[in-house]
């Protein structure tokens, strides 16, 4: 059974039983987990490989901030020493 057939079954059933809390939440979160998957599909991060990448990704990110902000922090230094200097 496929997703898209899973929540058209809840819609139908959320339609006859004049649609209650659960099983709107039911219906939600079905389309929820449906669109999360479809993203990430099309995003190419679905295979198992994909958690391993995303940290990866994550930690170089946090390493170029890094380095961007001792960069500017070594630069200001230098041109405060260098306008006390002069």
């Amino acid at each position: 059974m496929r997703d898209s057939d899973i929540v058209a079954g809840l819609v139908a059933q959320a339609e006859e039983m004049g649609g209650d809390l659960v099983m709107l939440r039911a219906l939600v979160e079905e389309a929820s987990e449906m669109g999360a998957t479809r993203a990430l599909d099309r995003l190419g991060l679905s295979d198992r490989a994909a958690e391993g990448d995303v940290r990866e990704l994550r930690e170089l990110l946090g390493a170029w901030r890094d380095a961007k902000r001792a960069t500017k922090d070594a630069i200001i230094g230098w041109l405060v020493r260098a306008g006390l200097a002069l």
